[in-house]
């Protein structure tokens, strides 16, 4: 698992909730080249990682809130997205923002239900 970019708590028990602070395509503080077509993949993969470490899976993210540096890669976050979630489907939001930690291009955050 990768250590964080900042001083922040990378995913915190609150309830039956387990609330994931916004991961990026990082492996160990480097970002991995190759644009949103590497960064989303590793990006998902690290929300993964850290999911199991703390005793749960992706199919208990109940929401993700997804940022872009560039609005048009929307389209192919989705496919990525999507091939990663396969049929399980949390909720989502899409936001476009000017920059990201390390010059990313997408981060996602997560809220996971733990029953």
């Amino acid at each position: 698992m990768s250590k964080p970019v900042g001083p922040y708590t990378p995913a915190i028990h609150a309830g039956d909730f387990l609330i994931v602070s916004g991961q990026i395509g990082h492996i160990d503080g480097v970002l991995v080249e190759g644009g949103l077509e590497s960064e989303a993949p590793q990006a998902l993969e690290n929300l993964k990682k850290l999911l199991e470490a703390e005793g749960s899976s992706l199919n208990q993210v109940v929401k993700t809130t997804v940022f872009l540096t560039d609005i048009d890669n929307y389209g192919r976050m989705n496919e990525i997205y999507c091939s990663i979630f396969d049929e399980h489907r949390p909720a989502r939001s899409a936001v476009a923002v000017a920059a990201l930690p390390l010059g990313a291009c997408i981060e996602i955050e997560a809220l996971v239900y733990k029953n």
